[in-house]
């Protein structure tokens, strides 16, 4: 049988097609998601990834072979364009290539051509979620806004980051006997989940991040390694299983700071997956402090990287969205997000959360102030920091014989005061002004901190210890109201010179001897260790960032502390203390994995819930938790939301309390995106309905009922008991008090009703409800704020 001549061209032009498609995905390299404009003007267009089945389809993908890449020159002042990100919602149009497509004939219909709709697209968001970020006018922006399919036009942001003793203190010891039924040995230590680390990339040739002993990469894996100088292939591994990295919209200077490929030059992304899933290592320290064993939350799970902090810590926000939607779809199970976000990385998040993927992220730094926590969706895990049971206390002994007691990581140095002593200058508030041209060779500086105008102390440590470093001087003891911050005496500035922290109260006794002896002395010792029960702890760190929320109020946040005060991890090819709320998130996430590896098909509200009822709320002494600040206090869920975490507890909480995603979905519309595109549903309730494991209410003038479900997770004949503790002004009542479960019946509602028993305007007050059966409790934590009811405001 022979072939028309028409048949033949179309054969031709099929290879044709093929060979042309062929050429262009092989000439097609770097990220999935393009690569970084340049000013807005030169800007490398990628080919769309493609196959044989694509090229022989062109309506299936029709940018595959029309498309070559290629430099688009566009005529166009580029300070007059900005990065925007556009969302879309849902994925709509099936595959990605698709989705492309359709954001670029959107851009088409804005811009007049489609050239320049593709020079201006930064990022294709295309997996998870919808949208794009695109250099644009604010014009440009505004018009786009008004597109009927554009949920939301958001200009870009840069936003910025915010071991060996702390898992001990969590009770997941790894050398735990063979017959334990702890959480590591049921979920095989967190055998091949999966962590999505969103930070400032990696350094894999630590030893925290060794395969050795590893099985194959899971196959279910769609992720890739992405090449780049200081990054081969042979950097991924069965421990690394993907790396990736996003440059738009971060500047050119902090970008020739970095290295342009998943490399950690900075040393906080390999700190965060270290202390989320590090490998086992043994005999680790910090220059022989601290020394034992370091290993992640779950030292066997699997790391994903996904580059997208630069320089110091500089993140933009359209990047790191662009790594949420690659994350999606290469299937990670946890995603670790140790930054500031608010509500611009809200909807990146949802769509990971409505995948089955636990988001957790942290609650910010800028305690102990209230109404300064961050990352505040109800759908991620906010998470603040806490101190452990372990102290580094430093003898300083004065001229007069006095010994007190400082804090510091002072392991040796060689212009240090030693076993002898030195000089001893007190100094007022040791800034520029006061310093300059004070001669301190050969002595210890001592500081008390200034105060701004609200009274609070302001710390001059760093320029202190740079002043007495390169001064000659041997050593520096600074006063401020907490020594949560002790990482600082280990910085730059402190090396060759012993840096010590005391609290005010001990910095006044310091003062008054130096300010009577003529010729006061001191020396400083080395650093010893403490850990255990001698140490109160767990403690909030007076730099986690507390609540209420401001846009959120009906919220709690944050939901739960870590550790994250002088954690020891990873960085570079050693190991080193880090502060920060940035270090608690990671904590949380290892203990997510633990928890999907037992519980593969709990749903992220069920394992915030299980982690949120079963924390902590009292300390190693059985105390009720304290929270540092000015002046320490007894923490509250601002603080800590349901409290310090339990690992072991969370893996049987018995209850949870559950969420169907539609309820999240319908929030998003009436709040985050409430004054754009979005549809809202007009009797959308209030936020305290949702079925969160805590209830918030910011403005009680009346009488209300709030429900909530749980789901049995334990043992199918189970009775729970009502336990309520009210809070100070509010009569709060549960019906019914009794639950009764079994096999057939594994879900029952309760209402709350809550009314004000004090006619004024009042601060928040917490109590808590408690489903008890026998040992195992259920808690939730509940705050109010009674407001002036109405009718107050109209009597003269």
């Amino acid at each position: 049988m022979g072939f028309s001549s028409s048949s033949r061209r179309s054969r031709v032009a099929s290879v044709l097609q093929l060979c042309l498609c062929m050429l262009l995905c092989r000439v097609q390299g770097g990220s999935s998601h393009g690569q970084p404009l340049e000013e807005g003007i030169n800007t490398l267009v990628p080919a769309p990834s493609c196959s044989a089945r694509d090229s022989l389809d062109k309506d299936f993908h029709p940018d595959c072979w029309d498309q070559p890449t290629k430099t688009i020159t566009a005529k166009r002042d580029p300070s007059s364009y900005e990065l925007y990100i556009v969302y879309l919602g849902e994925v709509k149009h099936g595959h990605p290539n698709h989705v492309v497509a359709s954001h670029h004939d959107m851009l088409t219909t804005l811009l007049g051509s489609k050239e320049e709709s593709m020079a201006s697209v930064a990022y294709n968001y295309k997996h998870g979620f919808s949208g794009f970020a695109a250099m644009l006018t604010p014009e440009q922006a505004k018009q786009l806004a008004e597109v009927p399919e554009v949920i939301s036009v958001e200009k870009n942001k840069i936003h910025t980051t915010a071991t060996t003793r702390s898992w001990d203190f969590l009770g997941l010891n790894y050398q735990m006997t063979s017959t334990s039924n702890g959480l590591l040995k049921g979920s095989k230590y967190g055998e091949d989940v999966i962590i999505g680390v969103v930070d400032t990339g990696i350094w894999p040739e630590s030893r925290s991040f060794s395969d050795e002993g590893y099985g194959p990469i899971p196959s279910r894996w769609k992720g890739k390694c992405q090449l780049g100088p200081d990054w081969g292939s042979n950097n991924c591994s069965r421990k690394i299983i993907g790396a990736r990295f996003y440059t738009a919209g971060v500047s050119d200077m902090l970008l020739k700071m970095d290295t342009l490929s998943p490399r950690d030059n900075n040393g906080h992304g390999t700190h965060c997956a270290s202390t989320a899933a590090g490998s086992i290592v043994e005999a680790a320290s910090f220059n022989g402090l601290a020394e034992g064993v370091a290993r992640g939350g779950a030292p066997r799970a699997r790391i994903a990287v996904y580059k997208s902090g630069w320089g110091s810590g500089s993140f933009s926000i359209a990047s790191v969205l662009a790594a949420i939607d690659d994350a999606i779809h290469d299937g990670v199970d946890v995603l670790s997000l140790s930054i500031t976000g608010e509500e611009q990385l809200a909807f990146g998040a949802l769509h990971a959360v409505q995948k089955g993927i636990t988001v957790v992220y942290i609650a910010g730094n800028d305690g102990p102030r209230p109404q300064t926590v961050v990352n505040i969706s109800p759908w991620v895990i906010t998470v603040a920091a806490s101190k452990v049971d372990r102290s580094f206390p430093t003898v300083i002994t004065l001229g007069n014989k006095q010994q007190i007691v400082g804090q510091s990581l002072y392991y040796q140095a060689k212009n240090s005061s030693g076993s002898s002593f030195a000089g001893l200058l007190v100094g007022a508030g040791c800034t520029a002004d006061r310093l300059n041209g004070t001669d301190v060779r050969g002595i210890i500086l001592f500081c008390l901190p200034l105060k701004d105008d609200a009274g609070t102390p302001v710390s001059t440590f760093d320029y202190a210890s740079q002043y007495v470093r390169s001064g000659g001087g041997c050593g520096l003891i600074f006063a401020q109201y907490t020594t949560d911050l002790l990482t600082m005496t280990a910085s730059v500035a402190c090396q060759g010179i012993a840096c010590v922290l005391v609290d005010l109260d001990t910095g006044e006794k310091i003062r008054k001897y130096g300010g009577v002896a003529g010729s006061a002395v001191a020396k400083i010792e080395p650093a010893h260790i403490v850990a255990g029960k001698e140490i109160p702890g767990p403690k909030v760190a007076a730099f986690s960032s507390r609540g209420p929320s401001r846009h959120y109020p009906d919220i709690i946040k944050p939901d739960i502390a870590a550790p994250g005060a002088n954690i020891l991890a990873a960085v570079g090819n050693s190991y080193e203390f880090k502060d920060g709320t940035s270090m608690a998130a990671p904590h949380v996430s290892g203990i997510v994995a633990l928890l999907k590896a037992e519980h593969p098909h709990w749903s992220p509200a069920a394992i915030k819930s299980a982690i949120m009822t079963t924390a902590r709320v009292t300390d190693n002494r059985g105390m009720p938790i304290l929270a540092e600040g000015l002046p320490r206090k007894i923490a509250d869920p601002f603080d800590y939301g349901g409290g310090n975490i339990n690992p072991t507890g969370a893996a049987d909480p018995g209850l949870v309390y559950d969420i169907d995603p539609r309820d999240y979905n319908k929030f998003f519309r009436c709040t985050i995106v409430r004054r754009t595109n979005a549809s809202c549903d007009a009797t959308m309730l209030p936020a305290y309905h949702l079925n969160l494991p805590s209830i918030a209410v910011s403005e009680l003038r009346r009488p209300i009922t709030v429900w909530r479900t749980v789901t049995n997770v334990g043992e199918a004949d189970s009775v729970y008991h009502a336990e309520v503790q009210s809070p100070a002004g509010v009569m709060m009542e549960v019906e019914p008090t009794v639950l009764v479960f079994n096999a057939t019946d594994r879900v029952h509602s309760f209402k709350v009703k809550l009314a004000p028993m004090w006619r004024l305007q009042g601060d928040y007050t917490f109590g808590s409800i408690t489903w008890r059966k026998d040992q195992k409790t259920v808690r939730i934590p509940v705050a109010a704020r009674m407001t002036i009811q109405d009718f107050y405001a109209d009597v003269a």
